[in-house]
């Protein structure tokens, strides 16, 4: 079944009661560069010079732009991606499993010949990971690729990108944010830890800002995360800072929320992606007009279930895995501070997850090999 705009439905959608004939035909739409990622999980210690070690477990997925647009598209967001595909073995099935898997529009999109796919290899060891990649700049540049963009309700940047935001001329965010969309930011890391003011000053143009702690901090010149949202609320409508572990900081100066959520406990296998998963669940949240501290708090669940999962796109979770783990949580007899403290905070679930059907979207294997080398962890 598809939507006016070429993007098939899911079976549950966190917007159905918002959608009018008038809407965009997509939700969110980004533009960026897709890697085949290989991930390597469960690795006992990092590899050292003329060693060899074994991880207990692999996983082959598009990564880079395409964990953003799967994150979105498995919570039910119509969602449209611009990016160069090679036309090599690793282009065709990272292309065949976002368009045909997972159902992401890749109508702006297009292959390459001459040009191969840009490769990432992660490595997590010890809650953390380290990642050696390999590309070439893609053949076109970003205004020859998407030309005008799609009607959408949002885009997602990189803040520090200059073919989203440089130049003296309205780049394709502005005729998108002219459109009508929302525009939603992070920022990565400077290699260069420069940290040029140039940067945040491009938060004019920008709706909602979600950088981590590390980033924010920099960029701000402040000491703490929490003088760096304060900061950041002073350049942007709405400003949120993640901490990793210690949680997530944001402030709405649009109506005057600010909130402070806890990260969730969880056994965390692969960090990889988490972010993009907690800003595509945060863009679910702002889209659905749910208050500051409820959609950071969604979007901590997000990322924490995703972090329980081996690899990228691969772990970002479906409506039908928030469903499941919300169920659980309810029949917990589980009497404990931290319990209560779940059921309390996750209340407002009990207003979407008995919409959720039973085959609302959930995780999905995607590997180059016949069968995934992930195991299911619960």
């Amino acid at each position: 079944m598809r939507d006016h705009g070429g993007v098939p439905h899911h079976s549950f959608d966190p917007l159905a009661g918002r959608r009018t004939a008038a809407d965009p035909e997509v939700d969110v739409f980004v533009w960026g560069t897709v890697f085949l990622d290989m991930i390597f999980a469960g690795l006992p210690h990092a590899p050292q010079p003329g060693t060899e070690v074994w991880a207990d477990g692999l996983a082959s997925c598009p990564g880079g732009i395409a964990n953003l647009a799967v994150a979105t598209r498995r919570l039910g967001l119509r969602t449209s991606l611009a990016a160069a595909f090679s036309d090599d073995d690793y282009g065709d099935f990272c292309w065949r499993t976002l368009e045909e898997q997972e159902h992401i529009d890749l109508g702006r999109s297009r292959r390459f010949s001459d040009w191969h796919s840009p490769v990432t290899v992660s490595m997590s060891v010890d809650h953390d990971r380290s990642m050696v990649s390999h590309g070439h700049p893609a053949p076109v540049s970003a205004s020859e690729l998407i030309g005008t963009p799609p009607r959408s309700r949002a885009v997602m940047v990189d803040l520090a990108e200059d073919e989203a935001f440089g130049g003296s001329s309205p780049t394709w965010v502005d005729v998108a944010r002219s459109q009508g969309a929302l525009v939603f930011a992070d920022v990565g890391w400077d290699p260069h830890q420069q940290w040029p003011i140039h940067v945040l000053e491009r938060l004019a143009r920008v709706d909602v800002f979600m950088p981590n702690a590390v980033e924010a901090m920099a960029y701000t010149g402040t000491t703490s995360p929490l003088e760096a949202v304060y900061a950041l609320a002073d350049r942007v409508p709405v400003a949120i800072v993640t901490d990793g572990a210690n949680g997530a900081l944001g402030i709405d100066a649009r109506t005057g929320e600010e909130a402070r959520v806890p990260s969730l406990r969880v056994h965390e296998v692969d960090p990889t992606g988490a972010g993009d998963v907690f800003g595509a669940a945060l863009l679910v949240g702002t889209l659905a007009e749910w208050p500051l501290e409820q959609r950071m708090t969604f979007a901590s669940l997000c990322a924490g279930l995703a972090l329980q999962q081996y690899g990228g796109s691969l772990a970002a979770p479906g409506w039908g895995d928030l469903s499941d783990w919300w169920t659980a949580l309810v029949a917990d007899t589980s009497s404990d501070a931290y319990h209560r403290s779940l059921r309390r905070r996750f209340a407002f679930l009990d207003d979407i997850v008995p919409r959720v059907p039973v085959s609302a979207c959930r995780r999905a294997s995607a590997t180059i090999a016949r069968r995934a080398d992930v195991p299911a962890l619960d």
